[in-house]
């Protein structure tokens, strides 16, 4: 299986900045900021219900609440909404992967290998190639609705929109003057998050920062362990109990959450065909490592707000102590929420979850060590493999003031032009962009006019869980 990597041209810097500057032609800057919904727009509930084909029915309901918090919950959990939409409208032509799904909460603190704490993108269950346009508007977008829940005036977030744009402008500028291994090697991490902070923001915000790194170092295994399990009567340590978000898989009555393909699917054999499959698409020095644990326990677990619905499992692995434990995330992977609507670069693959973990070691400066994937033989369907909340944090946007919110998308915006860096061509990028606010006022322009749209679509779920049309169990 292959993501169909954007081949950049072995030309200069200069011929290839020349060549994305001529794009303008195919696709003028200004032309970013006309959008409106199309004649024929789908109607976002049924976009939404038919991804919902095929997933544990009895969890939508938590999915639809959460995304009725707030027309920023909503924009979350509607990534193939907005896919549909940026469909129609115009781009330069020049390719990336992308994350898919980039709005300003999928970025955040989590631990590289070396156990120091890095901010970058992560999440990348709709990475998919694609226009570069498409994460930027996604991720302008975003700061526009999340500017309006926080009560901002439009015309700050407009500004914030802006902001967004500019900053990834002049970095991917930067990254096309940089060496190849420079831009690969580049990270931000969380000396950088604290020093933008400090240099740029108050004391307040400063310690909010401070204490945003110090709760990402405080979750480690052992207070994940802490937090999940439990040791029993017999000594064992065990997965609690907390339905209907976290059940473990030897819990009576299970039948009731999950249907007989899926009891089958979740066995104690199951299970081990997974688990044994997962070790397989791993290199030999994981494999090595993972064969010090052995399997004790398995859960279904429910988090995120769109994937919600998708089976979720987390395992016990239990080490060579008896205070040795370790947690790893089982998630499904559809197809990207892009797919559909970028024809030109449909790949057939062999396992979505694959597709997961390859964009996500792309555009990730480091990765989870193990990131891995398997298909189920009794659903047919695919899984990625992670570790569970390794000194993961992120910034709440929601008690930003309009300074912090301003400063934390400048971050994201550097990470989402790193990303595209790596997997694009930043110089024919840069060129296309130019040293002038054309790309910057129009993109600022549709994000206000999908903010707009994004109200529009959230009084649609409003009003269909009123109705009766749709279910949604809120705080949950």
């Amino acid at each position: 299986m292959s993501l169909n990597i954007p081949q950049i041209q072995v030309q200069t810097r200069k011929e290839r900045y020349k060549m994305g500057k001529s794009l303008r032609q195919k696709a003028s800057r200004s032309s970013h900021g006309d959008w409106r919904p199309a004649a024929d727009r789908s109607n976002p509930l049924d976009l939404l219900q038919a991804q919902d084909e095929g997933r544990l029915q009895h969890l939508l309901p938590i999915k639809y609440g959460r995304m009725l918090a707030s027309p920023f919950a909503f924009l979350r959990g509607s990534a193939v909404v907005m896919a549909a939409d940026l469909a129609h409208t115009p781009n330069s032509g020049l390719q990336a992967i992308l994350c898919g799904d980039a709005h300003l909460a999928n970025f955040g603190l989590f631990a590289s290998p070396e156990r120091r704490l890095v901010y970058d993108l992560n999440d990348f269950d709709e990475a998919f190639p694609g226009p570069w346009e498409w994460d930027v508007k996604r991720l302008a977008a975003s700061a526009a609705v999340a500017g309006r829940d926080n009560g901002f005036k439009d015309k700050t977030n407009r500004g914030l929109a802006q902001e967004v744009v500019r900053a990834y402008r002049r970095t991917m500028s930067r990254f096309a003057e940089m060496d190849t291994l420079d831009v690969w090697y580049f990270y931000v991490d969380a000396d950088a998050l604290q020093d933008v902070f400090a240099d740029r923001t108050t004391k307040k915000r400063r310690k909010r920062a401070q204490k945003l790194i110090d709760k990402a170092r405080s979750k480690t295994q052992a207070q994940t362990l802490a937090k999940l399990t439990y040791i029993d009567h017999d000594g064992r340590r065990r997965i609690r109990r907390e339905p209907p978000l976290l059940i473990p898989l030897r819990a009576e009555h299970l039948a009731q959450f999950v249907d007989q393909e899926d009891l089958t699917a979740i066995s104690t054999t199951g299970v081990e065909d997974a688990w044994q499959q997962y070790l397989q698409s791993l290199g030999e020095e994981k494999r090595y490592l993972l064969s010090r644990y052995k399997v004790v326990d398995a859960a279904l677990r429910v988090g995120g707000v769109g994937s919600v619905g998708t089976r979720c499992m987390i395992v016990l692995l239990q080490g060579g102590a008896d205070d040795e434990g370790l947690i790893l995330q089982l998630k499904e992977a559809g197809p990207s929420a892009l797919e559909a609507y970028l024809p030109s670069h449909t790949i057939k693959y062999s396992n979505h979850a694959q597709r997961v973990v390859i964009g996500q070691q792309l555009m990730q400066t480091t990765n989870d060590i193990f990131l891995g994937w398997h298909k189920s033989e009794y659903l047919a369907n695919d899984f990625y493999w992670r570790q569970l909340k390794d000194m993961k944090g992120s910034i709440d946007v929601a008690k930003l003031d309009e300074d912090g919110l301003n400063t934390y998308l400048d971050l994201c915006a550097l990470c989402l032009a790193r990303a595209h860096a790596r997997t694009g061509d930043a110089s024919a990028i840069t060129g296309y962009l130019g040293k002038g606010k054309s790309f910057d006022s129009a993109v600022a322009n549709f994000a206000m006019a999908y903010a707009d749209q994004t109200d529009l679509d959230y009084q649609l779920l409003v009003e269909a869980v009123d109705s009766g049309h749709v279910v949604a169990a809120k705080g949950i």
